[in-house]
């Protein structure tokens, strides 16, 4: 067990002990009675982060409770990860896990993975895209990897996410598309797309790989711009942004999914509760037209598919990153 995933399992100790456990039994209330906090492991502002609160202010009319969203950021996505399988298992404490715990482990960072989780709806799957700084000299995705390739690894500096997670997984395997090796270009840790993109238009950045509707507000405000989104076909709300088969022929594509999960052994009230209730959220129009405004990707599952889906993604990963030299476990 590592450090960071040890200080937070030692520190849901006592809250473990103190929380009132839900009971069937006669004269116990009916789960919520009272609020529910929903742990985000990326920071404020970023994709993963948009989601959590839609969902939290949608499942708040769901369940006649008030749902609190708290970011819990830091070490490349272990801590808030590992705080929401450490949580009491109440159902007060929910949380939205990312692609990012199918692969934490995959490098030794945590022994937590997706086995560490009860799932109630993937919410959504979203692309990557290439976006640089306005004043770049590369207008395409192109003339980007001429350069990368004419250069000396580490030259190039990039990011997205944390060490090791499905944007650094997304560069990797450009590069791998391109003949190159994983570290060919630095990977500049960040606690998720929004500071990332931040550096980025500032300069300390050469390009990111975050999702495009991650990098929405900087190519907004003219600061940034895509260049290609790494998915099948382009996306409905960045119409005028190719794919990387359109732009050089390259048919690599992957994602970032968003699960709404509690920890492992959450009583079967709250997943009665919550399992349909996010059904209704994403069939919504309040939802359906936060995805549509943003550009994320409307895929949705229940429990049962969540979990499947991801089973899948930490075999499929895990493979990837063995491929890309990033696997340590």
């Amino acid at each position: 067990m590592t450090a960071p995933t040890r200080r937070i399992l030692l520190g849901s100790g006592a809250a473990l002990l103190a929380a009132p456990a839900i009971s069937p039994a006669l004269g116990q209330p009916k789960y919520p009675a009272r609020p529910v906090q929903l742990l985000c492991p990326w920071a404020a502002g970023g994709g993963t982060d948009a989601v959590a609160r839609i969902v939290a202010a949608l499942l708040e009319k769901e369940l006649g409770q008030p749902v609190n969203v708290v970011n819990r950021t830091g070490g490349s996505g272990v801590v808030g990860h590992a705080a929401i399988a450490a949580s009491p298992p109440d159902g007060y404490t929910l949380g939205i896990i990312t692609s990012e715990i199918c692969m934490l482990h995959w490098q030794g960072l945590t022994d937590v993975t997706y086995r560490n989780f009860a799932p109630l709806g993937l919410m959504n799957n979203d692309p990557p895209g290439i976006q640089v700084n306005v004043a770049s000299p590369y207008k395409d995705a192109k003339q980007l990897a001429e350069a990368i390739k004419a250069s000396t690894p580490g030259k190039f500096k990039a990011s997205g996410t944390g060490q090791g997670g499905i944007w650094h997984l997304a560069l990797a395997g450009w590069l791998n598309a391109l003949g190159l090796k994983a570290d060919h270009v630095r990977w500049v840790p960040s606690n998720g797309a929004a500071p990332a993109m931040q550096d980025l238009a500032a300069g300390g950045l050469d390009f990111t790989t975050c999702s495009v509707p991650e990098a929405r507000a900087m190519l907004d405000a003219g600061r940034c711009r895509s260049l290609a989104v790494m998915a099948p076909k382009r996306l409905d709300a960045f119409p005028s942004i190719p794919t990387l088969q359109e732009a050089m022929g390259i048919g690599f594509t992957t994602g970032a999914m968003r699960v709404i999960v509690g920890p492992s052994n959450l009583p079967e009230a709250v997943k009665a509760a919550v399992e349909p209730a996010l059904g209704r959220i994403y069939q919504s129009k309040d939802y359906q037209d936060f995805l549509a405004a943003r550009g994320f990707g409307g895929v949705y599952a229940d429990a049962a598919g969540a979990g499947k889906a991801l089973a899948e993604a930490d075999a499929s990963l895990g493979e990837a990153m063995k491929a890309a030299g990033l696997a340590k476990a």
